[in-house]
């Protein structure tokens, strides 16, 4: 009787609640994490507009040679790990500070000093690196009720892709220079400094650094020791799947305006209409993306967003139909909202932003493969018929994970996830 009754008590500090946050904080953190999270997004894709920009800039440099040197410093964002170590040895509102500082002062430079090719790569290397890690979906994942998990996080992901970049990068690199397109940001996060102020640390890893780490700070070697088999196993399909999202999402985000300008022949003008568009259809795709999550899974929305992606790919090599280009920035953010959504979900509180952060550092891969595939690419088929099809099939590949039966967590807190899991 009394080993049952120990087996109760176990069992009920496992599935050991946390008292909600009120409504009203939750409105705040998710317009504050998609406010960091639209700096993320910013940074990433404003070189779908301006690349022809930065390719003028400099008499030397054409699309080849611009991937080439692409794909070289993207070598940097390997560093991203260091990022998601900090965010579980000090907190999420430090990392979040971290996060918005290496995301901004590296932009500033950039618009300081542009005349160095070499140079500025190097701090779009360093920002870019930030952009990769998505710590900022994490206190998301932890503050939420779990039956709301989902549409909090496609809430924040749909805020962080409001596409800013899309009505504004034309218009500045016209007037002061492509690369204030940049440097804007530095701006944006002495604004963000406020909000940040009010923004409470998160009981989860508050209780998890006092009972997982004894109320000491995780060290980077504790944290990977820490990791179970299964663990493991999750780092591993995650890693796999975000690579393979990220190759076919930078292969397709960064060489549109090239492809339409150059290669179909289209004026700037008429781009930066469909590049809005597309912007605009990313928020469409991240508030599927998050109903999808908790109406029909995260299973079935890996599977839509896939399909849909591939198509878009496919019928925009064979066709140059815009409505196919809009279909990749409509159902890759779907992939994305599964990606960030279970990602933070899957692993346990003590070792969340680590295992993401060793996810997030093996999908930086994606840097360095993306730029020189296409670099490959564009020298077999300068008309870039190849680079939709190629990235097309990348696209698919995320569903064979599906193979291993991975665990689904729709409805479930983080403690009954981490127990059944």
């Amino acid at each position: 009787m009394v080993k049952l009754d120990a087996l109760a008590k176990k069992k009920e500090e496992e599935l050991k609640t946390f008292e909600p946050r009120s409504r009203s904080y939750m409105i705040f953190l998710v317009i504050f994490m998609g406010l960091v999270g639209n700096m993320d997004n910013f940074i990433s894709l404003v070189e779908s507009r301006i690349i022809p920009e930065i390719i003028d800039f400099y008499p030397w440099l054409n699309k080849d040679l611009f991937a080439f040197w692409q794909s070289i410093f993207g070598i940097i964002s390997f560093s991203v790990f260091f990022i998601a170590w900090f965010f579980d040895a000090f907190g999420r509102r430090k990392g979040i500070l971290l996060l918005m500082a290496t995301l901004a002062i590296p932009c500033l430079f950039i618009g300081l000093l542009p005349w160095n090719f070499f140079f500025v790569m190097t701090m779009y290397g360093i920002s870019i690196m930030a952009t990769q890690s998505n710590a900022w979906q994490i206190p998301i994942t932890e503050e939420s009720p779990p039956k709301k998990r989902g549409l909090y996080g496609g809430l924040t992901f749909l805020i962080g892709l409001i596409p800013i970049y899309a009505f504004v990068a034309g218009p500045i690199a016209n007037s002061i220079g492509w690369y204030w397109a940049y440097g804007i940001m530095f701006f944006l996060f002495l604004i963000l400094l406020i909000p940040l102020y009010f923004m409470n640390e998160t009981e989860r890893w508050k209780r998890s650094r006092k009972e997982d780490h004894g109320g000491k700070y995780l060290k980077i070697r504790d944290a990977i020791k820490s990791m179970t088999r299964k663990d493991g196993v999750y780092v591993l399909i995650s890693a796999i799947v975000y690579t393979l999202w990220s190759i076919s999402f930078k292969m397709g985000t960064s060489w549109g305006g090239e492809f339409y300008t150059d290669i179909v022949g289209i004026s700037d003008d008429t781009f930066d209409t469909y590049l809005t568009i597309g912007g605009l259809l990313t928020m469409v795709g991240a508030g599927i993306g998050g109903l999808l999550l908790d109406k029909l899974g995260r299973i079935g929305t890996l599977l839509v967003g896939c399909i849909g992606a591939a198509i878009g790919f496919f019928f925009l090599g064979i066709t140059q139909i815009p409505i196919f280009f809009w279909m990749i920035y409509l159902f890759m953010p779907i992939v994305l909202a599964w990606i960030m959504v279970y990602f933070g979900e899957i692993f346990p509180t003590r070792i969340r932003s680590t295992a993401v952060g060793i996810t997030n550092t093996a999908a930086r891969s994606s840097y360095v493969t993306a730029p020189l595939i296409a670099f490959g690419l564009f020298s077999l088929d300068p008309g870039m018929f190849s680079l939709w099809i190629v990235a097309g099939i990348i696209i698919l590949i995320p569903m064979l994970s599906l193979l291993i039966k991975p665990y689904e967590t729709k409805g479930q807190s983080l403690e009954e996830i981490e127990r059944d899991r």
